[in-house]
Parts: structure tokens; sequence; C-alpha cells
């Protein structure tokens, strides 16, 4: 064959790319081709960085060629490609939609994954709206469930711990705001969050001396006392520790330091009191 023969299959490609749309970069017309051919075009794309594009290819395999082995292959390739061009939404609607359609392939795990990721990397910062950092973590979560034994597990652990903390820092965002224009009560609400769901992230030591600044400007004393003793029972030599102390002693509320040794069952007892 020519070289001339082999470049028009290309050329023709190139021309159907813009004819039918105002974007060069995903426009794809009707050239009737074989499916190994689409794929192998669209992947090439990937190779090239072009992931618009190569979206849209993988798009057309399953578009001229529906019930082909291609199309499946194509149909998670083109919600790769969508994720690496940070297409998010059109990322998660072609992995559901393969796993709606294809719930017992051995790539269905991925699919999953990949959901989970999009959501995952769209998390704001703690003063936005945390809707997507929920659906990230319901989303680690299904992975996590459904796929206990694999790699994708593996990481999905390590996001949930981070998108937790996330949504932890979120509470206490919000708890602290309270706290600085004195409705007590609401931040009271909002750090007992943090402990009884968040439980196992960074934010609890603080949380703890939030509650005992709360009490103790409700003027709840002995709540005050029995959550500053949990603090120190629990992260003795921490910051949030000494805080809690230092307030307690200028404020004249006693705080028995060595009330563990005269009744071993008292934390137990406060934080079942505290926050059971």
């Amino acid at each position: 064959m020519s070289a001339l023969k082999r470049l028009i299959p290309t050329l023709l490609l190139g021309v159907s790319l813009a004819a039918c749309s105002n974007n060069p970069d995903t426009a794809i017309a009707y050239v009737e081709r074989p499916a190994d051919a689409l794929y192998s075009a669209a992947h090439d794309e990937m190779g090239r960085h072009r992931y618009r594009l190569a979206a849209a290819m993988f798009d057309e395999v399953e578009r001229q060629h529906p019930y082909s082995e291609w199309a499946r292959r194509s149909m998670l390739m083109a919600a790769f490609a969508n994720y690496q061009a940070r297409n998010y939404d059109e990322a998660i609607s072609d992995a559901q939609r393969f796993i709606s359609l294809h719930p017992g392939n051995r790539n269905a795990a991925y699919a999953y994954y990949l959901v989970a990721l999009c959501y995952f990397e769209q998390i704001m910062d703690v003063g936005r709206d945390q809707q997507t950092t929920q659906q990230a973590l319901d989303a680690l979560e299904q992975v996590v469930r459904r796929y206990p034994n694999t790699r994708f597990a593996t990481d999905a652990r390590l996001k949930i711990d981070m998108t937790r903390d996330h949504l932890a820092g979120k509470e206490m965002d919000v708890g602290r705001w309270y706290l600085r224009r004195n409705y007590h009560l609401a931040a009271i609400n909002r750090f007992r969050n943090v402990i009884a769901d968040y439980g196992n992230t960074t934010h609890v030591p603080e949380s703890l001396h939030r509650l005992v600044e709360s009490y103790v400007a409700l003027g709840i004393d002995e709540e005050a006392r029995q959550v500053a003793a949990v603090l120190g029972y629990n992260f003795p030599g921490s910051e949030w520790y000494e805080r809690s102390y230092d307030l307690l002693t200028r404020e004249g509320i006693t705080l028995e330091i060595d009330v563990e040794r005269d009744d071993p069952s008292y934390f137990e007892r406060a934080w079942r009191r505290l926050f059971g």
C-alpha cells in the first residue's frame, strides 16, 4: 500500500472531526469505520493528552458499534478520558452508565472507584458547601464495601480518612462561628457532632476544648470540668488540654487531676453522660 493510501483514512478522520461542531477538539461527524480502528485512534489521542477529543472518539466507537466488545471498553475509556480532562460530570455519567449496563464486569470496581475520584477531586475548602464532600465519602465507602480486597479499596480507605477529616473541619468551622457570636448552644451541637460522627479525626482535641469554652460561658461548670477531664485523659500533652486547664483555673473551676486513681470508671461514666 502506498503512503498516500495509508494516509487517506487519517485525512478522512481529520475532516470528520471538524465537520459537525464549532469546537474542533471534540467535533466528530459520522464516518463509518471498523470498531478496532476507531478505538485505536481514540487511544492514540489519549497518548497525546488530548483527552476531550479522545473521550468524543471513544463515544463514537459506541455510537457506531453499540453491541460490540469495543463499545463496552470504550464506555469506560470515555469515562477515564473525561476524568483526565476534568470533565467530572461527564466522567461520572459515563462510569455510572457502565455500572448500570455491566454490573458484573470485572472492571466495575474501577468504574465505582472512578466515580469516587471525580467527587473527591472536587472537594472544596471548608468555607464552602460540603455536598460534594459527602458525595465523595459515600462513593468511597461504596468502593470499600463492594470491593474490600482490591487496590481501589486500599486507596479509598485513605481518602475516606481525609474526607471525614474535611467534613469534621467544616463542623468545626461552623462551631467556631457560633462560638464567636456567643451562640453557645448552637456551637455545642456542632462540637458534639464532631466527637460523635468524626471521633477518629484530628479535630477531636480542639472540639473538646471548644466544648469546655462553651460550657464555661454558659456557667455549666460540672460539664466543663468533665469535658476537660476527658480531654486530659485522652490527650494529656496537647495544646488544647493546656488551654482548657488554664481556662478552668482562671475561672476558679477545680479540675480533679487525680480522679482516675480514686475512681477508675470516672472517665467512662463522664464520656457516656456527655456524649452517649
